[in-house]
């Protein structure tokens, strides 16, 4: 049988059962006094999805950790080898570096970028134009956006025709000057690719900044402008901490699309050249190398680098809604 055939009869036979499943369950339900019929309708309805995020979720975590202390093969007991050699070998301290260097550089210019895009966009008539224009690169996939930087920062050896726009430019207003290899140097590959995600994400940054800052009550600015505040006060000092805590989110979640990274990353070096980070390090291991317990180690590590992040966020959205 086909995998288009086993896909239709699955995506046919799940909904199907789900909705027997639910049907039996609430003519069952109506049979119970109602003090206990209330407290068996909710474990029936969570039930699938409780499944669902075991076999998906759970299941997968638990298997993941569990490789991390095995040899290559997934067949050996190795202990704390697999992470041991994550943090002392050069490739992976490479990739964590350039993690932290996503983390760091990547998450403040796109949350400043945003936060300047959002505050003076509020400030013009031609607001939806420019928030379009710049929420546009975000319905760009990376691959695709890979795709299209690749032919920007593409090199062509000095004395040819530069096809890259940038490189074309650059040679255009030097002409002495010898093209740059953004994505074959390692003193600019790095700094290439995070302008990439910095491009790509600060549309999204812009427009949820955008929103607080319209929730923010017009009487409070215009109350310290009257007191004779100039703007930059009125910005740090009044506008700011009222929107601090979507602020709070917006560097948490691309804090998390830091850590991540992988797509671009994959698309244009391939980690080569000094750009591997701990995704692609992961990818390497498990496809390249057929490394099943590094590269579980590898998965781990960036879980447990991740996970900080997730509960500040979860904190912070608590923190604004409660």
């Amino acid at each position: 049988m086909s995998a288009v055939a086993v896909g239709g009869i699955v995506g046919v036979t799940v909904p199907v059962a789900l909705v027997a499943y639910l049907w039996l369950g609430e003519l069952a339900i109506r049979r119970l006094p109602p003090r206990w019929a209330r407290r068996i309708r909710i474990g029936i309805w969570l039930a699938p999805a409780l499944a669902l995020m075991t076999v998906m979720l759970v299941y997968p975590l638990v298997r993941t950790i569990m490789l991390s202390f095995q040899d290559a093969a997934g067949g050996g007991f190795v202990g704390l080898a697999n992470y041991i050699d994550t943090f002392t070998q050069a490739d992976t301290l490479r990739a964590l570096r350039n993690n932290i260097l996503w983390l760091v550089a990547f998450t403040a210019l796109v949350t400043v970028l945003g936060l300047v895009v959002a505050t003076l966009g509020d400030r013009v008539r031609y607001e939806k134009l420019v928030r379009t224009v710049v929420v546009l690169p975000t319905a760009v996939s990376f691959v695709g956006a890979g795709v299209i930087w690749g032919f920007i920062y593409a090199y062509d050896p000095p004395g040819l025709r530069q096809t890259g726009t940038l490189n074309a430019i650059w040679t255009g207003i030097f002409p002495a000057a010898d093209p740059i290899a953004w994505l074959a140097d390692e003193r600019t590959v790095n700094g290439a690719l995070i302008f990439i995600g910095v491009w790509m994400s600060t549309g999204f940054a812009a427009v949820i900044l955008s929103a607080a800052i319209k929730g923010v009550p017009a009487d409070t600015l215009e109350a310290a402008r009257i007191d004779g505040a100039a703007e930059s006060a009125v910005f740090f000092r009044v506008l700011l901490p009222q929107i601090s805590s979507t602020v709070v989110i917006v560097i948490t979640l691309m804090g998390i699309n830091a850590l991540k990274v992988f797509d671009v990353i994959y698309v244009l070096t391939n980690g080569n050249y000094g750009s591997q980070v701990l995704a692609t390090a992961m990818y390497f291991e498990l496809f390249a190398a057929r490394d099943v317990g590094a590269a579980s180690a590898i998965a781990v590590v960036l879980l447990a680098a991740t996970v900080p992040v997730i509960v500040i966020n979860i904190r912070s959205f608590r923190r604004t809604s409660g």
